[in-house]
């Protein structure tokens, strides 16, 4: 299933994240969302308003850096943030450790997924964010059948 949504400043991107995570069927097994987008698209932002919505309270980081990013939810469940723009080959991501973090209560959020390749999971929803001259246009796409009920709940 296909989605677009127009997104015409960064606050629509915000309410966006912030939708995603309500509707979100979690923590029924791990969920995994792909962010994709160029530069400044507004990936991390939308990560951001999702997590917060999620009960993070801290700031939230992008992990361009540091790769991954980890937050406490309540109930203790875990949301994993990780940024793969870095990464020369996918190989790289052996070292993180990804294999302890798919647990039933852990929620991924992956940017730049393209390059972490075929060493990710395959994701339940795909987002796509690019830009237009009016503002930006998402494309939400499940690939899952968690992902058809994620989207659904999105959308219903």
């Amino acid at each position: 299933m296909l989605h677009s949504v127009r997104l015409a400043t960064a606050a629509d991107t915000v309410r966006l994240g912030a939708a995603l995570a309500r509707s979100c069927p979690w923590p029924e097994g791990p969920r995994l969302l792909y962010l994709s987008g160029e530069l400044g698209a507004g990936k991390t932002t939308l990560a951001a308003a999702l997590l917060g919505e999620l009960g993070v309270t801290e700031a939230v980081r992008s992990p361009s850096y540091a790769l991954i990013e980890t937050y406490p939810l309540p109930g203790g469940a875990v949301a994993l943030h990780l940024d793969c723009y870095r990464l020369s080959e996918p190989m790289e991501l052996e070292q993180l450790g990804l294999r302890d973090h798919y647990r039933p209560d852990t929620l991924w959020l992956v940017e730049w997924p393209e390059r972490g390749g075929a060493r990710l999971p395959t994701p339940d929803l795909s987002l796509e964010l690019l830009p237009r001259a009016q503002g930006r246009l998402a494309h939400i796409q499940s690939r899952t059948p968690a992902g058809d009920a994620w989207l659904g709940a999105l959308l219903g």
